[in-house]
């Protein structure tokens, strides 16, 4: 089968000399066709720059980027077929939201009655269809984002690219929107290229993951295995909170050179078969648990314990026993 969106040896430098930045670094990467797939790194890490290559707002310094199986490397944004949304929305603030979504259309020179009745569908399908003759400024943040993604669905992209497109929303909302644009991605069938640096919408909408870093992707997995099997220490430090554990320290604890283990894996218990003892440094409400910082033989474990009615929960300077599953302990490889 033919991917959706393919990279081959994709690599982008800013600059020329001492001052060059290599933003990418000789990425490959196939994304299938239907797949919510994000670009998931921390600021700077090169996943922006990625989705300007594969949009044609900007060009590779070397590799070729490929969507439905056809060399666009050297195409402009217009003749590719995909859309963009981006973080800050760009909406006209002089159009209705009507005009807005079918502002695409337009420059196709599609009639005005043919083009409001599509951009009038596609309202509907983000759930807006009172809003059309409103303007932008007269919409919430969570609708503004709506209308956007209402226009970049309306020229029926192949892929539609979303560069951090809830980053300017309050947690509720992004959590919100987070489900309807799953929702609407598999109603559609289309593919979704997401781009975040929030591990949280990472795990939560996507089919698969790229964790970017330093201009290169360190893995690409499903959530699952991103999370529970990170192939890099970074990724294991990135992706979720984690006890990474090397040297000495960690073949005690493990018995491996280099590992991670997940806080909520770990439990308190009693000294008999404990695999672990320490002392309690500090505790952390975080509403949903509590987490324990524990300095056990030179290192620092995090324990993440329910916090809920009734909870007991020990004390700073208190002495406490750690278990854990040995299968909750993943090996490292860098």
């Amino acid at each position: 089968m033919t991917a959706a969106v393919s990279l081959e040896g994709v690599s982008c430098v800013f600059g020329s000399g001492a001052a060059a930045v290599r933003a990418v670094d000789g990425v490959d990467l196939a994304i299938e066709a239907g797949e919510f797939f994000t670009l998931l790194g921390p600021s700077g890490s090169g996943k922006t720059t990625c989705l300007r290559m594969i949009g044609g707002f900007t060009r590779p310094t070397a590799g070729r980027v490929w969507i439905g199986g056809a060399d666009v490397t050297r195409q402009p944004p217009y003749a590719r077929p995909v859309n963009t949304v981006f973080q800050d929305y760009a909406l006209f603030p002089h159009m209705s939201v009507r005009d807005n979504v079918a502002y695409p259309l337009m420059v196709r020179k599609m009639g005005r009655a043919a083009r409001e009745r599509r951009a009038d569908e596609l309202l509907a399908l983000v759930q807006l269809p009172g809003a059309a003759t409103r303007r932008p400024a007269e919409l919430s943040g969570g609708q503004r984002q709506r209308v956007a993604l209402a226009r970049a669905l309306i020229s029926q992209p192949q892929v539609l690219l979303l560069d951090e497109p809830l980053g300017a929303l309050d947690l509720k909302l992004r959590e919100q929107m987070q489900g309807e644009l799953k929702a609407l991605q598999r109603r559609l069938g289309i593919t979704f290229l997401f781009i975040t640096h929030d591990q949280h919408e990472a795990l939560s909408m996507s089919d698969r993951i790229g964790v970017f870093n330093a201009g290169r992707i360190e893995q690409v997995g499903t959530p699952r295995q991103i999370y529970d099997q990170p192939a890099t220490r970074f990724v294991a430090e990135f992706v979720g909170a984690a006890n990474v554990l090397a040297g000495d320290a960690s073949r005690q604890l493990t018995g491996l050179a280099s590992a991670m283990l997940r806080p909520e894996r770990i439990t308190l218990g009693s000294a008999d078969a404990a695999r672990a003892s320490g002392t309690v440094a500090e505790l952390q409400y975080f509403g949903a648990f509590t987490r324990v910082a524990v300095d056990t033989q030179g290192q620092r474990l995090q324990a993440d314990l329910p916090a809920g009615p009734g909870a007991t929960l020990p004390a700073p300077g208190q002495t406490v026993h750690l278990h854990w599953d040995v299968r909750a302990v993943h090996a490292l490889q860098g």
